[in-house]
């Protein structure tokens, strides 16, 4: 592993060439077969020469809500200064009251005449924040990058410092080789996504820079990608709209007394019916351009019954007894409607009295298109009772869809099929969301494109043992990146 440490470094120090020639003379006599294979896909494929050592580097930053995101925003601005970008192309900015919540944004010049190249810039998001780990709750290091059996464990070996570690190797490589696009890059490496975040890098920077990051159109890498079944490629998703989070409080509260004497008035009790009517609660069928455009891809992996449910969805206006059969599935309601869910619940003051006061949280995942005034309304019809409050805790980060046009899927198509022939490239909505519903809320129209392939079955998102990036994924969610940029920065429209 020291060799191979070896060669990574002399990778990042001198480039790809003498690098090469380095691992030559150590690999004959150090690696066994498959590790000498492993270690090609990641690091000998030409112009992966930096990739190891980076998302090493990324990983073993802890860059936790706790922790924040300037050190490691500091070490991609020294290095991407050091591969020759103007220090003036390379802004480091944070709150002024939040100095540990760091943004790092670059501009990679474009061709120009007078100074104007009249193409509007890309912008690529890719956030630096990850979900808190714990040693204890990991069977390895989870801020120490390992390969164990064919894979990265690590926490950020998606989600998402596999696409940080691959736009900052992509970045140096073009400027390495002295490539000059069509229209200015922007890429955004930004703080707090994730849980807690109190300061969000895209809506810091298009509230107070948004010079910095302004752009005619945005790929979000923290969504999208390909989905595999059994170890088999099934599909390629290209993210063009997400639900939008909202969170109400319910509240009710009753007299209180002694715990001996309990009567008909009682807080908890009372919460608890209404939750119970709401756990029936069921939103109208509700479908947008890109579910419609989803249902219609997805039906062609089916057969049966399910393929017929798809497509009957896929209609304007929606089959409503197809999408009731389609509900029955967890996943495929949540792409059909509206959906509110209790998530946390507090109720009393001591286990000797009547409580005075219950509370209850909702989290709900609005459809593109519905309204928190809508919503907040149903959750009163619902429940029924004047004496549970229900109150917006705040007002939600609305996320306009982006059109999943044919211009723009043809160019993803191209993307994808240069890599992976044949694999259908669906746009698709996602139940959760990202820092694209900052930029979509500010006009600019942004797709979710990431390189990467994980198992539909394998939910370990945000868990122990985060392990989903496959040792020849690296390679490819690097060559995805390459592929956007030189198919979409050449042309002119």
């Amino acid at each position: 592993m020291r060799k191979v440490r070896d060669y990574c470094d002399a990778a990042y120090r001198s480039g790809y060439y003498a690098a090469q020639q380095k691992f030559a003379r150590v690999k004959r006599n150090v690696f066994k077969p498959e590790t000498r294979q492993a270690w090609t896909y990641l690091c000998i494929e030409a112009d992966v020469e930096m990739q190891c050592p980076v998302c090493d580097e990324m990983i073993h930053a802890n860059t936790t809500h706790e922790h924040g995101s300037t050190a490691a925003a500091q070490v991609i601005q020294q290095q991407l200064v050091a591969a020759g970008f103007p220090a003036s192309d390379v802004v480091l900015i944070a709150p002024a009251d939040k100095p540990t919540k760091g943004n790092v944004i670059v501009r990679y010049r474009a061709k120009s005449r007078g100074g104007k190249t009249g193409l509007a810039p890309v912008l690529f998001l890719g956030h630096l924040d990850v979900v808190e780990a714990r040693r204890e709750d990991w069977s390895t290091d989870p801020f120490q990058l390992t390969e164990k059996d064919g894979w990265f464990y690590g926490r950020g070996t998606r989600d998402m410092k596999d696409g940080d570690a691959a736009l900052l190797e992509t970045l140096i490589r073009l400027k390495r080789e002295r490539y000059v696009p069509a229209r200015d890059i922007i890429v955004a490496f930004t703080a707090d996504e994730e849980a807690g975040g109190d300061a969000n890098g895209p809506a810091f920077l298009l509230k107070e820079h948004r010079e910095l990051i302004d752009a005619g159109v945005a790929v979000n890498l923290d969504g999208g990608g390909g989905g595999l079944k059994n170890g088999e490629r099934q599909f390629f998703r290209i993210g063009t709209s997400e639900k939008v989070y909202v969170t109400f409080t319910l509240e009710t509260t009753s007299p209180g007394g002694h715990g001996s004497l309990p009567g008909p008035d009682n807080a908890i009790y009372r919460l608890a019916d209404g939750l119970g009517r709401l756990e029936k609660l069921e939103f109208p069928v509700l479908t947008t351009a890109t579910t419609r455009a989803s249902f219609e891809k997805f039906a062609a992996l089916e057969s049966g019954s399910a393929r017929n449910d798809q497509l009957a969805v896929a209609k304007s206006p929606p089959d409503l007894d197809a999408a009731g059969r389609l509900s029955q599935t967890v996943r495929l309601n949540a792409q059909l409607r509206t959906t509110c869910v209790a998530t946390l619940i507090s109720g009393g003051h001591a286990e000797n009295a009547l409580p005075q006061r219950a509370k209850a949280t909702i989290q709900c995942r609005m459809m593109p298109g519905d309204t928190a005034e809508n919503v907040q309304a149903v959750l009163a019809s619902t429940l029924a009772d004047p004496k549970i409050a229900v109150t917006l805790d705040a007002p939600p980060v609305l996320s306009p869809e982006s059109p999943p046009t044919r211009q723009i899927m043809d160019k993803a198509g191209k993307i994808v099929h240069s890599m992976w022939p044949g694999v259908p490239v669906i746009p698709t909505m996602a139940s959760g969301f990202s820092d694209g519903r900052q930029t979509r809320t500010a006009g600019i129209p942004t797709y979710d494109l990431s390189g990467l392939w994980a198992d539909v079955d394998d939910n370990r998102a945000h868990g122990r043992d985060f392990r989903p990036l496959d040792i020849g994924d690296a390679h490819a969610a690097k060559k995805a990146i390459e592929e956007a940029h030189s198919r979409y920065l050449k042309e002119k429209k």
